[in-house]
């Protein structure tokens, strides 16, 4: 699934970004990879949005906010 093309509202901002890792996190459905850690889910789910404005602009920020969904949703 290409995530960057099924989202038309791409903003550049901590929402924006938020809703499009959520997305490209559950698309890749890590539930039974334990053996991953969390970092490379992350640069997984990145990979499918690597387009998302936030990202490009706040590498740094984005992480830290894949990070707080992670814990946030409990999706480690």
């Amino acid at each position: 699934m290409n995530l960057e093309a099924s989202n038309e509202n791409l903003y550049n901002n901590a929402d924006s970004f938020a809703m499009a890792f959520d997305a490209a996190w559950n698309d890749c459905d890590f539930r039974d990879d334990k053996d991953k850690k969390i970092d490379e889910k992350i640069l997984i789910s990145f990979d499918k949005i690597k387009t998302h404005p936030f990202l490009i602009q706040n590498p740094i920020q984005a992480k830290d906010i894949a990070l707080f969904r992670i814990k946030l949703l409990g999706l480690s």
